[in-house]
């Protein structure tokens, strides 16, 4: 009896300790805002204020700058881009344990967890992962304020490889203070670095200071916010009326992005994507096998019912009557993701050639369509090309790579040269679970993790036929008419914006390099 009311009496006092903390915290944080009244003031007051550009603004990234201060989806992200299944397991299971330690040791715990023995020169999902997830959580109202800032300053809790892309190169913010993390032999060992102490010369030119952090939250983790002339609170009611930032507010288009999550692995959405995967690479290969040993008129219905889905969309014209004295069919598509030939393969019920610029040694054994691999050799290519051409119909996405944003990439002007009848095949994908695509990974799991999705669909639209250039000789520029024609009528039946990057930008970008030397991994 005794031992049972010990055990009861122990759990209210740890409780009480617990309420008894928090609300002298919350007390004494009332008390400092009441007695610096001109210093704390609410969030609302800030969005009216029409001098700002002469001010230097500092801001709490996860506190002010997202609409969502939990951290969970960001380590997530990069447990799984970064270290794979079996590490981003180990965090989900461990994530009720560090909701019960506290916000600082936590953060610790998941630090550990996802970076260590990450190799740092390979570490690249601060660049081109996080930032597409970061920039989709940032409130719209928070960051029209921040913008008009003088000199912004960015102040996060969390490791600065993870938010210094997302805050200079796409929001610019000019100054991105985080926590370091320690490195041993080129490895992260899943330790930070101590809070070094902080200080920026912050009164060049007369300048006044502001800060914007979240309400009931300590300032003793940055010093810098002591140094603010005005402390601006935003609190979770604030956060709940912000909007989402739109796309084409971003100051910086984000044009590319890799890893394989396709939404924000919140806790029950990572939860849901584990029960998932078992049944999910069960249907993957029913799905391929399907594909690839089904004649058309069997297996489309099946993989229709098996969850993937295809809309297709013809002009009135004929684009399958070629003229008598040309060659066969040339079809030009842009590039979402490797399975672009086979759904028009599928879509016409017919197999055909696909030439690309580069593809796994998986991926071309495994096709059921015959895929050439081209040179990207000009002269060798046109001739390989144009003796495919002469044994049947051909298709190229002129792209060389993919691209997952409604953007398309500068086209190589080659294909304008083959035929003078050539047929723009506008592609789109959707998934919600995995992309089928990546420039830091393994290409020979893209169609894997495109299948893996419970329902991805696919819409492929036949344009008319363009007319092309046989030969080129006297008008060299000619063909780069033709090539801009074919990308701004795709552009437009997609409602994509066409540009001039090409592949070599994409994988500075994203990998680090031009895509080219190690060409049985990339796209």
């Amino acid at each position: 009896m005794s031992l049972k009311f010990s055990f009861f009496e122990t759990l209210f006092f740890f409780f009480y300790r617990i309420l008894f903390k928090h609300f002298r915290n919350s007390k004494s944080l009332h008390r400092a805002v009441s007695n610096n009244y001109s210093k704390f003031q609410r969030y609302n007051s800030l969005a009216h204020r029409s001098d700002l550009s002469n001010q230097i603004l500092i801001f709490d990234v996860e506190g002010a700058l997202l609409k969502s201060s939990s951290l969970f989806p960001y380590f997530m992200l990069v447990a799984f881009e970064a270290g794979g299944l079996f590490r981003a397991f180990i965090l989900l299971v461990s994530y009720p344990f560090i909701c019960l330690v506290g916000e600082e040791m936590g953060l610790k715990i998941m630090v550990m967890i996802c970076f260590f023995a990450i190799k740092q020169d390979n570490f690249r999902v601060g660049t081109a992962v996080l930032p597409k997830f970061f920039l989709e959580n940032v409130g719209l109202e928070i960051y029209e304020v921040v913008k008009r800032g003088g000199k912004k300053v960015g102040v996060s809790n969390i490791p600065k490889v993870m938010i210094d892309s997302f805050l200079r190169d796409y929001l610019e913010i000019d100054v991105v203070v985080g926590r370091e993390l320690k490195v041993f032999c080129g490895y992260f060992v899943g330790l930070m670095e101590e809070r070094k102490k902080e200080k920026l010369v912050l009164q060049e030119n007369n300048s006044d200071v502001i800060g914007i952090t979240r309400f009931n939250k300590s300032l003793d983790g940055h010093k810098l916010f002591l140094q603010c002339k005005e402390i601006y609170m935003v609190r979770r009611t604030d956060k709940r009326s912000w909007q989402q930032l739109p796309t084409d507010k971003y100051p910086k288009p984000l044009i590319f992005h890799d890893g394989r999550l396709a939404f924000s692995p919140t806790v029950l959405a990572t939860v849901a994507m584990f029960m998932w995967i078992p049944f999910g690479f069960i249907l993957a290969i029913f799905r391929a096998v399907v594909a690839l040993t089904l004649p058309f008129d069997i297996s489309i219905p099946i993989l229709i019912f098996s969850g993937l889905f295809l809309s297709v969309d013809q002009p009135n014209s004929s684009h399958s009557s070629p003229n008598p004295n040309s060659k066969h069919l040339l079809y030009v598509c842009n590039h979402r993701t490797l399975l672009d030939p086979l759904y028009l393969s599928f879509t016409l019920k017919k197999n055909f050639t696909a030439v690309t610029y580069s593809l796994s040694r998986m991926s071309e054994i495994l096709a059921p369509i015959k895929t050439v691999r081209l040179t990207r050799n000009r002269d060798q290519d046109a001739k390989m090309m144009e003796r495919l051409l002469k044994q049947g119909d051909l298709v190229v996405c002129p792209e060389g790579t993919t691209c997952r944003e409604p953007y398309l990439l500068r086209f190589s002007p080659l294909f304008a040269e083959m035929s003078d009848n050539i047929v723009p095949v506008a592609c789109n994908s959707h998934v919600t679970m995995f992309y089928g695509t990546t420039a830091g990974g393994l290409k020979c799991l893209d169609p894997l993790f495109f299948l893996l999705n419970p329902s991805p669909s696919y819409t492929v639209q036949l344009l008319d036929c363009v007319s092309g250039l046989s030969k080129c000789v006297n008008d060299e520029k000619s063909r780069f008419d033709v090539a801009n024609h074919v990308q701004s009528e795709l552009a437009n039946a997609l409602g994509f914006e066409p540009t001039k990057l090409t592949r070599r930008d994409k994988y500075q970008i994203l990998a680090g390099n031009d895509g080219i030397a190690c060409t049985s991994k990339k796209p």
